[in-house]
């Protein structure tokens, strides 16, 4: 690689190589093109390094130490009286799930031939990149930029991150002692695999929520078993809580993140970004400056890494000259609590709120044969649908693997499926999945295996 102010000609240009980036990056050298990858750390940013794969790693991790001290386990035949755990080596075997996936992320890019530069960019101008790294400055002239530069943690005024006292959420995942109580200040996703994951360990947790509840949107019956299982973990919840009021330390904020476009000089290149410091794109996820394209949580929307690489996905293909778009009907969410839930679509009272008139069925795990033979029948499945012509509208569902069996919810919805559609296919049995037909046919009122309503 070319080292001082000598200009390098790429086709693409993609900055930032975390789940938005680095799918970018091998779609678009997948397409013919030559592709320089930019980042200041290794692959995957912090999906893969510091954030949703360390901390599923650790959910893992205490779920199955916690499982193995419940008294269920006796009824089971089982007996665990010595279990323990060690933090350092939880966080080791973490570690090794992490260089594991970035290794094999570093060699899908080299063996699409897209050049790998450590450093960080800015635009000189609308067709040039500066790139300050470890070796020195590199200067790179682009046909198309893919900006997927991701974002920080959102900061709170009155609490600033301090690394110690106050810490983000990637921050918390890194700590190498177990504090005795943990504060953890938020009501999204995060908040709450956190306050579970640490629960599991005997910390002493208690999650405030700055909102009215947590799990905004969420299915109150749905929520009512999550939050009984924070309960059962010794996990205190509060609810419009004031940040002046959480005096506790060590204290874990998370409540969204800040699009990480500062220093970028999108002004010099005429790219426009949102009140909330986002990159403004449209569907085919095109900047104010149509050649330069940006994906991912720095455009200020939902940061989810399946947003991401689908977007990276979309943009390399539009700057190809195919005609696509990011326009999924819905997005699936997970919550990796115990009981873990999953939900897609729209929620029964979001359906109505938003004009539908609505059917709905429901099928707890107790009546499942999969889930007792799992020893785990605290959940149930939810679905909405239109009652007019009966198009599967949303679902929700509580319980072991509610994040794998989500799926099939998601791909009935983009496909228009019905209530109908989803009560013909044959299902595995005894299976977790059947808790989708049940509680589709007792949205029919022809369940067979609870009684139906009415």
């Amino acid at each position: 690689m070319v080292v001082g102010d000598v200009t390098t000609a790429v086709d693409v240009l993609v900055l930032g190589a975390g789940p938005g980036g680095y799918v970018a990056a091998i779609r678009a050298a997948q397409l013919g093109h030559r592709v320089t990858l930019v980042d200041q750390g290794p692959p995957g940013g912090t999906c893969l390094n510091r954030g949703c794969i360390p901390l599923k790693a650790l959910l893992s991790s205490t779920e199955r130490y916690y499982d193995t001290q419940q008294e269920e386990l006796a009824a089971m035949g089982i007996a665990a009286e010595t279990v323990s755990f060690d933090w350092p080596r939880m966080q080791a075997w973490k570690q090794s799930v992490v260089d594991r996936l970035t290794d094999g992320v570093r060699r899908l890019v080299a063996g699409n031939h897209i050049d790998y530069v450590y450093g960080t960019g800015w635009f000189m101008n609308a067709q040039e990149v500066r790139v300050e790294g470890e070796h020195g400055s590199h200067r790179f002239k682009f046909d198309h930029c893919i900006l997927a530069v991701g974002a920080d943690a959102a900061g709170h005024p009155q609490l600033p991150y301090d690394g110690q006292r106050v810490l983000t959420p990637e921050q918390a995942l890194q700590m190498q002692e177990l504090p005795e109580t943990l504060s953890i200040i938020g009501d999204d996703y995060i908040a709450l695999e956190l306050a579970t994951l640490f629960g599991r360990l005997g910390v002493k947790v208690k999650l405030f929520s700055p909102g009215e509840q947590i799990l905004a949107g969420c299915d109150p019956t749905a929520l009512r078993l999550v939050q009984s299982g924070l309960r059962k973990l010794g996990i205190q919840a509060a609810t419009k809580t004031a940040i002046e009021d959480v005096t506790n330390r060590p204290v874990v904020t998370s409540q969204g993140v800040s699009p990480h476009t500062a220093g970028l000089h999108l002004d010099a290149v005429g790219v426009n970004t949102s009140s909330n410091g986002g990159i403004d794109v449209n569907a085919m996820q095109q900047s104010s400056a149509p050649h330069i394209l940006a994906v991912g949580d720095c455009t200020g929307g939902r940061a989810l890494a399946s947003v991401a690489m689908k977007q990276g996905k979309v943009a390399a293909e539009v700057l190809s000259g195919q005609r696509v778009q990011f326009a999924p009907l819905v997005t699936p969410l997970v919550i990796h609590t115990a009981p873990e839930i999953a939900m897609v679509g729209y929620a029964a009272d979001e359906a109505t709120q938003a004009g539908y008139t609505i059917v709905s069925g429901r099928f707890p795990l107790a009546a499942n044969g999969r889930a007792l033979t799992l020893n785990k029948d605290n959940g149930l499945a939810l679905i909405v649908a239109n009652a007019d012509d009966g198009v599967l509208l949303g679902a929700t569902i509580v319980g072991p693997r509610a994040g794998d069996l989500i799926g099939q919810a998601a791909l009935a919805i983009e496909m228009g499926a019905t209530l109908t559609d989803l009560s013909e296919i044959l299902y595995a049995h005894p299976s977790l999945s059947e808790v989708l037909l049940e509680s589709a046919e007792n949205a029919l009122g022809r369940a067979v295996h609870i009684l139906s309503k009415g």
